[in-house]
Protein backbone atom coordinates (compact mmCIF):
# COMPACT_ATOMS: atom_id res chain seq x y z
CA UNK A 1 0.00 0.00 0.00
CA UNK A 2 1.28 3.56 -0.80
CA UNK A 3 1.22 6.36 1.55
CA UNK A 4 0.21 9.85 1.45
CA UNK A 5 1.51 12.99 1.45
CA UNK A 6 -0.13 16.10 1.99
CA UNK A 7 2.18 19.52 0.89
CA UNK A 8 1.01 23.07 1.94
CA UNK A 9 -2.77 22.59 1.23
CA UNK A 10 -4.80 25.53 1.30
CA UNK A 11 -8.40 25.60 0.55
CA UNK A 12 -10.84 29.05 1.19
CA UNK A 13 -14.39 29.59 1.33
CA UNK A 14 -14.96 33.43 0.53
CA UNK A 15 -12.79 34.82 2.95
CA UNK A 16 -12.54 31.99 5.13
CA UNK A 17 -9.17 29.23 4.93
CA UNK A 18 -10.89 26.01 5.42
CA UNK A 19 -7.51 24.54 5.63
CA UNK A 20 -4.43 26.50 5.45
CA UNK A 21 -0.44 25.45 4.42
CA UNK A 22 -1.50 22.14 5.77
CA UNK A 23 1.26 19.64 5.62
CA UNK A 24 1.22 15.72 6.71
CA UNK A 25 2.95 12.31 5.70
CA UNK A 26 0.45 9.01 6.70
CA UNK A 27 3.49 6.11 6.30
CA UNK A 28 2.18 2.91 3.93
CA UNK A 29 -0.46 0.90 5.92
CA UNK A 30 -0.77 3.47 8.68
CA UNK A 31 -4.11 4.83 10.45
CA UNK A 32 -3.62 7.91 11.21
CA UNK A 33 -6.77 10.18 13.03
CA UNK A 34 -7.50 13.86 11.84
CA UNK A 35 -8.58 15.03 15.13
CA UNK A 36 -9.60 18.57 16.25
CA UNK A 37 -12.99 20.69 16.95
CA UNK A 38 -15.76 21.11 14.68
CA UNK A 39 -14.63 24.07 11.96
CA UNK A 40 -10.97 22.77 12.00
CA UNK A 41 -10.65 21.32 8.80
CA UNK A 42 -10.86 17.82 8.90
CA UNK A 43 -13.53 17.25 6.67
CA UNK A 44 -12.28 19.66 4.06
CA UNK A 45 -8.52 18.04 4.28
CA UNK A 46 -10.52 14.72 3.24
CA UNK A 47 -12.43 16.08 0.83
CA UNK A 48 -9.01 17.42 -0.65
CA UNK A 49 -7.67 14.19 -0.60
CA UNK A 50 -10.80 12.47 -2.31
CA UNK A 51 -10.28 14.58 -5.41
CA UNK A 52 -14.14 16.79 -4.35
CA UNK A 53 -12.36 19.50 -3.87
CA UNK A 54 -9.41 21.28 -5.96
CA UNK A 55 -6.45 22.95 -3.48
CA UNK A 56 -5.78 27.15 -4.15
CA UNK A 57 -2.29 25.71 -3.05
CA UNK A 58 -0.37 22.60 -2.36
CA UNK A 59 -0.27 19.26 -3.46
CA UNK A 60 -1.51 15.77 -2.86
CA UNK A 61 0.66 12.63 -3.23
CA UNK A 62 -0.23 9.06 -3.04
CA UNK A 63 2.87 6.67 -3.90
CA UNK A 64 4.87 8.11 -6.58
CA UNK A 65 1.68 10.05 -7.91
CA UNK A 66 0.77 13.77 -8.12
CA UNK A 67 -3.42 13.62 -7.40
CA UNK A 68 -3.87 17.09 -6.88
CA UNK A 69 -2.26 20.40 -7.21
CA UNK A 70 -3.92 23.91 -8.42
CA UNK A 71 -2.51 22.95 -11.80
CA UNK A 72 -4.34 19.45 -12.17
CA UNK A 73 -6.70 17.18 -10.35
CA UNK A 74 -7.14 13.44 -10.97
CA UNK A 75 -11.10 12.63 -10.55
CA UNK A 76 -12.27 10.82 -7.72
CA UNK A 77 -13.46 7.86 -9.76
CA UNK A 78 -9.21 7.34 -10.89
CA UNK A 79 -7.61 7.65 -7.35
CA UNK A 80 -7.89 4.31 -6.21
CA UNK A 81 -9.45 5.38 -2.71
CA UNK A 82 -12.80 4.63 -0.83
CA UNK A 83 -14.21 6.65 1.31
CA UNK A 84 -17.45 6.02 4.02
CA UNK A 85 -19.21 9.01 4.82
CA UNK A 86 -20.65 9.98 8.15
CA UNK A 87 -23.99 9.42 6.46
CA UNK A 88 -23.26 5.74 5.28
CA UNK A 89 -24.98 7.17 1.73
CA UNK A 90 -26.25 3.67 1.18
CA UNK A 91 -28.62 2.88 -1.55
CA UNK A 92 -32.00 2.54 -0.05
CA UNK A 93 -33.59 0.80 -2.68
CA UNK A 94 -30.94 -1.98 -2.99
CA UNK A 95 -30.07 -4.93 -0.86
CA UNK A 96 -27.14 -5.53 1.11
CA UNK A 97 -25.58 -7.36 -1.09
CA UNK A 98 -26.61 -4.86 -4.23
CA UNK A 99 -24.82 -2.14 -2.69
CA UNK A 100 -21.73 -3.65 -1.28
CA UNK A 101 -21.34 -5.01 -5.02
CA UNK A 102 -22.23 -1.66 -6.93
CA UNK A 103 -18.13 -0.59 -6.82
CA UNK A 104 -17.30 -4.09 -8.04
CA UNK A 105 -19.35 -3.44 -11.28
CA UNK A 106 -17.01 -0.76 -12.68
CA UNK A 107 -13.76 -2.84 -12.26
CA UNK A 108 -13.28 -4.79 -15.73
CA UNK A 109 -12.83 -8.29 -16.33
CA UNK A 110 -14.61 -9.46 -12.84
CA UNK A 111 -16.90 -12.25 -13.66
CA UNK A 112 -20.43 -12.51 -12.07
CA UNK A 113 -19.02 -15.07 -10.36
CA UNK A 114 -16.08 -13.62 -9.35
CA UNK A 115 -18.31 -10.55 -8.38
CA UNK A 116 -20.44 -12.90 -6.08
CA UNK A 117 -17.54 -14.62 -4.12
CA UNK A 118 -16.31 -11.14 -3.46
CA UNK A 119 -19.15 -10.03 -1.80
CA UNK A 120 -19.61 -13.02 0.45
CA UNK A 121 -16.53 -13.49 2.05
CA UNK A 122 -16.59 -9.14 3.04
CA UNK A 123 -20.22 -9.90 4.54
CA UNK A 124 -18.31 -12.87 6.52
CA UNK A 125 -15.25 -10.62 7.68
CA UNK A 126 -17.73 -7.43 8.44
CA UNK A 127 -20.05 -10.21 10.39
CA UNK A 128 -23.32 -9.56 8.24
CA UNK A 129 -23.38 -12.79 6.21
CA UNK A 130 -26.77 -14.01 5.47
CA UNK A 131 -28.11 -10.74 5.56
CA UNK A 132 -27.66 -10.38 1.80
CA UNK A 133 -31.31 -9.71 0.64
CA UNK A 134 -32.32 -6.97 3.63
CA UNK A 135 -32.26 -3.60 2.52
CA UNK A 136 -30.92 -0.76 4.70
CA UNK A 137 -34.11 0.04 6.30
CA UNK A 138 -34.03 -2.88 7.52
CA UNK A 139 -31.24 -2.86 9.28
CA UNK A 140 -29.75 -1.45 12.58
CA UNK A 141 -27.02 1.56 12.90
CA UNK A 142 -24.42 -0.33 13.46
CA UNK A 143 -25.41 -2.89 10.34
CA UNK A 144 -25.92 -0.29 7.82
CA UNK A 145 -22.29 0.91 9.05
CA UNK A 146 -20.81 -2.30 8.57
CA UNK A 147 -22.24 -2.63 4.88
CA UNK A 148 -20.73 1.10 4.22
CA UNK A 149 -17.16 -0.37 5.33
CA UNK A 150 -18.20 -3.69 3.17
CA UNK A 151 -18.53 -1.68 0.54
CA UNK A 152 -15.71 0.48 1.13
CA UNK A 153 -13.00 -2.39 1.35
CA UNK A 154 -14.52 -4.31 -1.59
CA UNK A 155 -12.98 -2.92 -4.04
CA UNK A 156 -9.49 -3.14 -2.38
CA UNK A 157 -8.53 0.42 -2.30
CA UNK A 158 -5.11 1.67 -2.20
CA UNK A 159 -6.27 4.49 0.35
CA UNK A 160 -9.11 4.39 2.66
CA UNK A 161 -10.81 7.63 4.09
CA UNK A 162 -13.56 7.40 7.03
CA UNK A 163 -15.73 11.21 7.95
CA UNK A 164 -17.18 10.32 11.12
CA UNK A 165 -18.43 7.25 10.78
CA UNK A 166 -19.71 6.45 14.14
CA UNK A 167 -21.17 9.86 15.33
CA UNK A 168 -24.96 8.11 14.27
CA UNK A 169 -23.97 5.23 16.60
CA UNK A 170 -25.23 5.31 20.04
CA UNK A 171 -22.55 4.76 23.11
CA UNK A 172 -21.74 1.05 23.45
CA UNK A 173 -22.58 0.30 19.66
CA UNK A 174 -20.06 3.56 18.77
CA UNK A 175 -17.28 1.65 21.36
CA UNK A 176 -18.09 -1.64 19.94
CA UNK A 177 -17.09 -0.11 16.55
CA UNK A 178 -14.28 1.51 16.93
CA UNK A 179 -11.96 -2.05 17.83
CA UNK A 180 -13.99 -3.81 14.81
CA UNK A 181 -12.55 -1.24 12.50
CA UNK A 182 -9.35 -1.59 14.18
CA UNK A 183 -10.10 -5.25 13.64
CA UNK A 184 -10.34 -4.60 10.18
CA UNK A 185 -7.59 -2.36 9.68
CA UNK A 186 -4.98 -5.16 10.90
CA UNK A 187 -6.86 -7.49 8.54
CA UNK A 188 -6.52 -5.40 5.95
CA UNK A 189 -3.49 -3.06 6.45
CA UNK A 190 -5.19 -0.15 4.02
CA UNK A 191 -3.49 3.07 4.26
CA UNK A 192 -6.47 5.14 6.28
CA UNK A 193 -7.26 8.48 7.64
CA UNK A 194 -10.06 8.80 9.82
CA UNK A 195 -11.89 12.05 10.70
CA UNK A 196 -13.47 12.19 14.51
CA UNK A 197 -13.80 15.46 16.91
CA UNK A 198 -13.60 12.45 19.76
CA UNK A 199 -10.10 12.10 21.32
CA UNK A 200 -11.01 8.73 22.40
CA UNK A 201 -11.73 7.33 19.55
CA UNK A 202 -8.73 8.60 17.39
CA UNK A 203 -6.87 7.30 20.40
CA UNK A 204 -7.90 3.63 20.26
CA UNK A 205 -8.06 3.86 16.41
CA UNK A 206 -5.57 5.19 15.15
CA UNK A 207 -1.44 4.45 15.04
CA UNK A 208 -0.84 8.33 15.13
CA UNK A 209 -3.21 11.30 15.42
CA UNK A 210 -3.07 14.81 13.52
CA UNK A 211 -4.58 17.73 15.86
CA UNK A 212 -5.99 20.00 13.60
CA UNK A 213 -6.77 23.49 14.75
CA UNK A 214 -7.80 26.67 12.13
CA UNK A 215 -7.01 24.30 9.04
CA UNK A 216 -3.46 24.03 10.33
CA UNK A 217 -1.90 20.54 12.03
CA UNK A 218 -0.37 21.45 15.36
CA UNK A 219 0.68 18.19 16.57
CA UNK A 220 1.15 14.50 14.48
CA UNK A 221 2.26 11.70 17.45
CA UNK A 222 0.93 8.70 19.12
CA UNK A 223 -1.34 9.41 21.31
CA UNK A 224 0.78 8.96 24.33
CA UNK A 225 3.29 11.50 22.70
CA UNK A 226 0.28 14.35 22.45
CA UNK A 227 -0.83 13.44 26.20
CA UNK A 228 2.51 13.34 27.53
CA UNK A 229 5.03 16.07 25.40
CA UNK A 230 1.93 18.55 24.03
CA UNK A 231 3.93 21.40 22.06
CA UNK A 232 0.85 23.67 21.91
CA UNK A 233 -1.39 24.76 24.79
CA UNK A 234 -3.84 23.80 22.58
CA UNK A 235 -2.87 20.55 22.30
CA UNK A 236 -2.58 20.21 25.79
CA UNK A 237 -6.14 20.87 26.47
CA UNK A 238 -7.60 19.14 23.85
CA UNK A 239 -6.13 15.60 24.59
CA UNK A 240 -7.46 14.68 28.20
CA UNK A 241 -7.97 17.06 30.75
CA UNK A 242 -4.86 18.89 32.34
CA UNK A 243 -4.45 22.16 34.79
CA UNK A 244 -1.92 25.03 32.81
CA UNK A 245 -0.09 27.25 35.06
CA UNK A 246 1.46 30.53 33.07
CA UNK A 247 5.01 31.26 34.16
CA UNK A 248 8.45 32.20 33.31
CA UNK A 249 11.77 29.74 32.67
CA UNK A 250 14.28 30.48 35.27
CA UNK A 251 16.49 27.46 34.39
CA UNK A 252 16.58 24.68 32.13
CA UNK A 253 14.34 22.43 33.85
CA UNK A 254 12.12 25.24 36.35
CA UNK A 255 9.54 27.87 35.71
CA UNK A 256 8.36 30.33 38.37
CA UNK A 257 5.08 31.89 39.11
CA UNK A 258 5.82 34.07 41.56
CA UNK A 259 6.85 32.55 44.65
CA UNK A 260 6.19 29.03 42.88
CA UNK A 261 8.74 27.23 41.53
CA UNK A 262 8.02 23.67 39.31
CA UNK A 263 10.87 21.36 38.00
CA UNK A 264 9.69 20.76 34.70
CA UNK A 265 10.52 17.51 32.10
CA UNK A 266 11.01 19.77 29.41
CA UNK A 267 14.74 20.40 29.62
CA UNK A 268 16.44 22.92 27.61
CA UNK A 269 14.35 26.00 28.37
CA UNK A 270 15.59 29.57 27.64
CA UNK A 271 15.91 31.18 30.40
CA UNK A 272 13.14 34.34 30.71
CA UNK A 273 11.16 32.48 27.99
CA UNK A 274 7.13 32.81 28.94
CA UNK A 275 5.66 28.76 29.22
CA UNK A 276 2.66 27.28 30.38
CA UNK A 277 2.80 23.80 32.52
CA UNK A 278 0.76 20.95 32.17
CA UNK A 279 -0.51 19.08 34.85
CA UNK A 280 -2.44 16.43 34.65
CA UNK A 281 -4.65 15.29 37.35
CA UNK A 282 -3.22 11.66 37.56
CA UNK A 283 0.23 13.48 38.12
CA UNK A 284 -1.06 14.90 41.39
CA UNK A 285 -0.58 13.06 44.84
CA UNK A 286 -2.09 14.17 48.32
CA UNK A 287 0.38 13.39 50.83
CA UNK A 288 1.52 14.59 54.32
CA UNK A 289 4.51 16.35 53.12
CA UNK A 290 7.90 15.23 54.66
CA UNK A 291 9.60 18.47 53.63
CA UNK A 292 9.32 21.78 52.04
CA UNK A 293 10.50 22.41 47.85
CA UNK A 294 11.69 19.81 45.75
CA UNK A 295 11.99 15.99 47.11
CA UNK A 296 15.09 13.73 46.46
CA UNK A 297 13.09 12.19 43.52
CA UNK A 298 12.45 15.23 41.59
CA UNK A 299 8.76 15.56 42.36
CA UNK A 300 7.64 18.66 43.30
CA UNK A 301 6.28 18.89 46.71
CA UNK A 302 4.07 21.52 47.71
CA UNK A 303 2.17 22.98 50.54
CA UNK A 304 -0.84 24.07 50.03
CA UNK A 305 -4.81 23.88 51.51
Amino acid sequence: MPGVSLKGLTRRYGDVAAVQDLSLDVKPGELVALLGPSGCGKTTTLRLIAGFLTPEAGEIWVGDRCLSSPAAVIPPERRRMAMIFQSYALWPHMTVAQNVTYGLRFKRGLSRAERERRVGEMLRVVQLAGYEARYPGELSGGQQQRVAVARALVVEPEILLLDEPLSNLDANLREEMRFEIRRLHEAFGITTLYVTHDQAEAMVISDRIAVLQQGRVLQVGTADELFLEPRTRFVAEFIGKTNLIDGVAVAPDTVARGGLRLRVSSVGLEPGARVAVSIRPRQIELVVPPGDGTGASGTNELRGT
